[in-house]
């Protein structure tokens, strides 16, 4: 039913985050497939890979475009989810994707969602939370929020250019407000 692409840019600590809160999602059966995306080409992603059951796709450049860009292209559900390594899901999220997925469907609309952003409790404010917490009130959300879109809506819209600067914000203004829905379900950044 779903892919879930994480690019990981060689750290393992934050993709271990994203890989542990994902676990619940696999055991419901709502993830067929983890792909974890890395360009640094150090080998650590790639153990990762292979100790959680995950598949390692190795990538040519350095923008976080062309790893989203990488990963789907490899991924084979119809469903994409994107999310960046250190993110964390509220326990919420098996049952609303799979709602979101659902309503998706039987509407015949082209639908995206992306989660709720919340700070992580443990992290001490600082006047550029303040600053991004008014941008993402005022433009919408960011690539940090994630993403959940049908396959065929992904490739549709073009996908994430692999050479553009800022790939994530240009599709999701290419989705624009009214085909994107906030998910409920938070996602807390933990690196």
């Amino acid at each position: 039913m779903l892919s879930v692409i994480i690019p990981t840019e060689g750290v393992e600590q934050t993709a271990v985050a994203t890989l542990a809160a994902l676990v619940p999602g696999a055991a419901a059966g709502i993830i067929k497939e983890v792909l974890l995306v890395d360009g640094t080409r150090n080998g650590v992603i790639e153990r990762v890979a292979d100790v959680a059951g995950c598949r390692f796709v190795g990538f040519e450049g350095s923008s976080q475009g062309a790893a989203l860009a990488a990963g789907a292209l490899q991924a084979r559900s119809p469903w994409l989810m994107f999310l960046p390594a250190g993110a964390v899901l509220d326990t919420g999220w098996i049952e609303e994707t799979t709602q979101f997925i659902q309503s998706v469907a039987s509407s015949g609309r082209d639908r995206a969602a992306v989660f709720r952003y919340a700070r992580s409790p443990y992290a001490e404010t600082r006047l550029r939370d303040t600053f991004w917490a008014v941008v993402r009130k005022l433009i919408g959300p960011l690539s940090d929020q994630g993403l959940l879109i049908a396959r065929d809506h992904y490739d549709r819209i073009g996908g994430y250019p692999p050479q553009a600067r800022r790939s994530e914000a240009r599709l999701l203004r290419r989705l624009g407000r009214s085909s994107r829905t906030m998910l409920r379900s938070r996602i807390v950044m933990t690196g």
